[in-house]
């Protein structure tokens, strides 16, 4: 039987090239893949993976972005069913820390080796997410970013500008109390960060994962600032750049509870913003997904 491709047609590479079906199915047959491929939009990704590892696939493929391949993953922890990945998404974070090929004819290769590889990903509240989650200042410009290309029809590179400045001139610091394992702090912080698994802070490769198998959660919390300071730090924040003594890194972390005194959180999964009632549950599923990627 083929195996099954699920494209999203909404994003990236997908949404750019009229004629990537046919480039996705010719670069599988090429490398020895028998496939079926099928555009869908990013809402049924879930659900449709869902349906092939109930199926009893023993692979399924999934090429898009981020959103793409964490809602395929969702689906597909427990089951006996492995994740091939197509970066064909706008930045492809997970695949490029699994050191999965950019390019579409060496990604069908690895495909088609067959290298199984287990990984971790990240919860929070029963949500999975594969690369990282924010509290603070971040989801609260993605917000107001979203609402401007909607209503003002501006590019996503001004309208993040836009809501940069404006969120820092009205924001203030959270108090969040967090019970990392089993000990609590309370914390005053613009800014709680928490990454599947550790993320590089240095200039050689600022937001890299090195590894996506080492059973931790990292989480950094943004010191507390003046209103200048802060503007630097989520300035580097943003391009990536963040400075050693912007964050505080806490080790060890498998389990973090967050809770604070306010209703609603809210909070950036993927870069995905939503709004959770506290307190919030983040952990780690260790080894929990089976991918496709090199060893």
């Amino acid at each position: 039987m083929p195996v099954a491709v699920l494209l999203n047609r909404g994003g990236g590479a997908v949404a750019a090239d009229a004629g990537i079906a046919d480039k996705v199915a010719t670069a599988l047959s090429e490398a020895g893949v028998d496939a079926a491929v099928e555009l869908i939009d990013g809402g049924d990704c879930e659900v449709r993976s869902k349906a092939v590892a109930e199926r009893g696939d023993a692979l399924l493929i999934v090429g898009g972005g981020d959103g793409t391949i964490g809602a395929a993953a969702s689906a597909l922890i427990g089951t006996g069913t492995r994740l091939g990945i197509l970066p064909l998404g706008t930045l492809n974070h997970f695949a490029r820390d699994l050191g999965i090929p950019a390019d579409l004819g060496e990604a069908a290769k690895l495909i088609a080796s067959g290298i199984e590889k287990r990984v971790d990903v990240a919860e929070m509240n029963g949500r999975i997410f594969i690369n990282n989650s924010a509290i603070g200042l971040y989801p609260l410009m993605v917000v107001d970013r979203d609402l401007q290309r909607r209503r003002l029809g501006r590019s996503k590179r001004l309208a993040m500008l836009v809501a940069s400045l404006r969120t820092l001139a009205r924001f203030n610091h959270q108090r969040l109390t967090l019970t990392v394992n089993d000990d609590k702090a309370r914390v005053d912080t613009p800014l709680l960060f928490v990454g599947n698994n550790d993320y590089r802070l240095d200039l050689g490769a600022p937001g890299q994962r090195e590894s996506l198998d080492d059973g931790q959660l990292c989480v950094l919390v943004m010191r507390k600032k003046t209103r200048a300071g802060l503007i630097a730090a989520s300035i580097r924040a943003l391009l990536r750049r963040t400075r050693r003594d912007d964050m505080v890194r806490i080790d060890g972390v498998e389990r973090l509870r967050v809770d604070s005194h306010r209703s609603h959180l809210t909070v950036s999964l993927d870069g995905e913003v939503v709004r959770s009632a506290p307190p919030l549950d983040y952990r780690i599923r260790k080894q929990a997904l089976a991918v496709i990627a090199p060893r």
